[in-house]
């Protein structure tokens, strides 16, 4: 069967830039899926866009599906006929393979004689199907809204211009979006405005290149790149590139040519960030520092056009760039005549939620559990507490509110600006860390200690009024805060009783709450959390499960005992302590002898498997103690495997229900005693 490449390329108006590369990845899968449903066998598909396209081509794809058997079993021929007349199901059966019923043949199965229908169904020519499957694709994109334009009602992103669709050389005929399809594309909007004839799919991204268009967005996204480090480096420094910055500048245009800019060095009496969020979020320019990461008064944009006056488009994005500066500078200079703290009240204003109350009731309520968690940290309580009150001052600045995503940063520029500490006003910013996954924590204990308040404040909070995340909707973001406090805990690191400070978040909240229900469910849910960070550490599910039942509610001690028994678990000693717990836990639990006198008379002991194995339980158990009393889980662990052997013969040689009761009582207290020595790290007949 003779096969072709496909070209599909729909032109527009400018594309959304953030979303260029998911609809063009969106597009290309919907087309795979649909080509695999309709049995179209192809090579490789190419994914492409340009702001002004999406486009797909699909390598070596058949000119006709293949021919089909059809195959169908229906019901058993004996319930198919009722006084010698077909009954509704056989007639059913056979409108659904679209045939008359003396059409049906027969078949003999392993459940008897079936109705059965057998035909060969020719395959359809390609051209016939893909229409359906782009436009199927079309409908699936991932399209928050939808529009219309001119007269007609096809619905997408952004008006539609022309639609390019040949298999070969062959126009596939058909109207995709209300566009009739053609082999005529479109160049450079400015540089080559005219019609472009294309006669295969191997013209297109040559045409295209000629008529100044790139439109591979990976090999245009590396065409920026180099462009703008190439001239940072002329400006004798380094280019600061974000990813999302040159994806979305890549999806800006179509022909990048590069032109640098210079900006007042007044402006850099503002703290960096200023700048950079200026020009970076607000202009799309990327900034240039020296070799030190030292900021220098340049920028690099990214023309879509060659220009023969480029001085003059230089000229234009200085002008633009400017007024910014000036309003940032303004606002830098009128916010540092205020102190932070003056600014405190003005919180009272702004409301947090409304069962909650306002940022200020908020803020009273961190630096109050704030100063709780230092002395359980051997924090410093009153530079936590100053740090926690001056925390959401900088929200009321007005570059804040310009610049929303500099909150905490700028409350530690201006916390200098009044004088504070380097420790209070780095804990300022580091209250918001960890802002998302893989982000860096607080820079010192300070900010540690205000960011979990904060995030233990914001769990209770909204917790204590119900309002639980469930599915995928986490409006207040409360995963990430469970998170967030996990890593503090794990990372800073914090020993500590979380479920005591829980405890203490919840009953600062506002209203009537149930304190030990609230505290309970938190518990569950920050431990669901510490259960797919575990997954990220390489720790083995049941060893999580096992440590979980015995450890306290503590994120570093928990993670501690998991790791230490995820190595056990791969150890010879690990299946057969494991089943020898289960078997001392399922013994006891019948006898109800889990609590009681855990005292064992050596005079009771009458079998030597039993002696051996008191003998073996008294000399490993002050090891056990004393590892799990200073944390050293593998040393506690190891110890616990000299009781292997002498635990297989206890349970092979001695029958633990004696009908002496006394010896009976001795030996459960025995268990009694191997069971709290087996779970004194986890429980480890959890163990898989």
């Amino acid at each position: 069967m003779s096969t072709a490449d496909l070209l599909f390329e729909l032109g527009c108006e400018e594309l959304p830039p953030k979303s260029l590369r998911k609809l063009r990845d969106a597009l290309a899968a919907g087309i795979e899926a649909g080509l695999k449903d309709a049995r179209l066998p192809f090579g490789a598909i190419e994914k492409l866009a340009s702001p002004r396209r999406l486009a797909v081509i699909v390598r070596d794809l058949p000119t006709q599906q293949a021919d089909q058997q059809i195959e169908k079993l229906g019901p058993n021929v004996k319930a198919a006929f009722k006084d010698n007349q077909p009954t509704p199901a056989a007639l059913g059966f056979a409108r659904s393979c679209g045939v008359e019923f003396d059409q049906l043949g027969r078949q003999n199965t392993d459940k008897g004689e079936r109705l059965s229908y057998s035909a060969l169904e020719p395959g359809q020519a390609t051209s016939a199907l893909v229409p359906n499957i782009i436009d199927e694709a079309l409908k699936k994109l991932p399209i928050a809204k939808r529009m219309r334009w001119g007269s007609g009602t096809a619905e997408f992103v952004r008006p539609v211009h022309w639609v390019v669709l040949i298999h070969g050389s062959q126009i596939i005929d058909t109207t995709i979006l209300d566009t009739a399809a053609g082999n005529q594309t479109r160049g450079h909007r400015f540089h080559t405005p005219d019609a472009i004839t294309l006669n295969s799919a191997n013209d297109y991204q040559s045409s295209l290149m000629a008529a100044k268009v790139i439109v591979n967005f990976e090999d245009r996204l590396e065409k920026v790149r180099g462009q703008i480090n190439q001239a940072a480096t002329q400006l004798g420094g380094v280019a600061r590139i974000s990813d999302d910055l040159l994806e979305e500048v890549t999806a800006l245009v179509e022909w990048p040519v590069p032109i640098s800019g210079d900006f007042e060095t007044k402006f850099m009496e503002m703290p960096p960030e200023v700048i950079t969020t200026t020009i970076e979020d607000h202009q799309k320019y990327f900034p240039v520092e020296d070799q030190n990461g030292q900021l220098l008064p340049h920028f690099i944009t990214l023309s879509n056009l060659e220009s023969t006056q480029p001085e003059e488009i230089k000229k234009g994005n200085e002008r633009v760039v400017k007024p910014r500066l000036e309003d940032a500078l303004f606002f830098w200079e009128q916010d540092k005549k205020q102190p932070l703290i003056s600014r405190l009240e003005k919180l009272q204003t702004v409301v947090f939620q409304k069962e909650l109350g306002t940022l200020f009731d908020k803020t009273q309520r961190v630096a109050n559990l704030a100063k709780q968690l230092a002395e359980l940290t051997d924090g410093n309580s009153s530079e936590v507490e100053k740090a926690a009150m001056l925390s959401r001052c900088d929200l009321t600045t007005q570059a804040v509110y310009e610049m929303p995503e500099l909150q905490g940063r700028m409350g530690y520029y201006y916390a200098l600006n009044d004088g504070e500490s380097q420790d209070v006003a780095h804990a300022i910013e580091g209250m918001y860390q960890p802002r998302f996954a893989g982000d860096d924590l607080p820079c010192n204990q300070t900010g540690a200690i205000v960011s979990l308040a904060d995030k233990l404040d914001t769990l209770a909070g909204i917790f204590s009024i119900g309002k639980v995340p469930t599915g995928a909707k986490d409006p207040f973001a409360l995963r990430r805060a469970a998170i967030g406090v996990l890593r503090l805990c794990q990372e800073q690191p914090f020993d500590i009783d979380l479920a005591a400070c829980l405890k203490l978040a919840v009953q600062a909240q506002p209203g009537k709450v149930d304190i030990d229900a609230v505290s309970r469910e938190l518990r569950n849910f920050i431990t669901e959390r510490a259960r797919v960070l575990s997954k990220d550490k390489n720790i083995d599910s049941s060893a999580f499960n096992a440590a979980v039942e015995v450890a306290a509610f503590n994120p570093l001690d928990l993670m501690a005992r998991a790791s230490a028994v995820t190595v056990f678990g791969q150890s010879d000693a690990a299946a057969s302590l494991a089943e020898a717990n289960k078997r001392a836990s399922n013994i006891l639990r019948k006898q109800k002898a889990l609590e009681g006198d855990l005292a064992i008379n050596p005079k009771l002991l009458v079998e030597s498997a039993e002696v051996d194995l008191f003998a073996a339980l008294s000399s490993n158990t002050p090891l056990v103690e004393k590892s799990v009393q200073s944390k050293d889980y593998p040393a506690a662990l190891t110890a616990l495997t000299h009781l292997r052997d002498p635990l297989d013969r206890f349970f092979t040689d001695v029958m633990v229900m004696a009908d002496d009761e006394a010896l009976r009582n001795n030996r459960l207290a025995l268990l009694r005693n191997i069971r709290k020595a087996l779970s004194s790290v986890a429980d480890i007949s959890l163990l898989q």
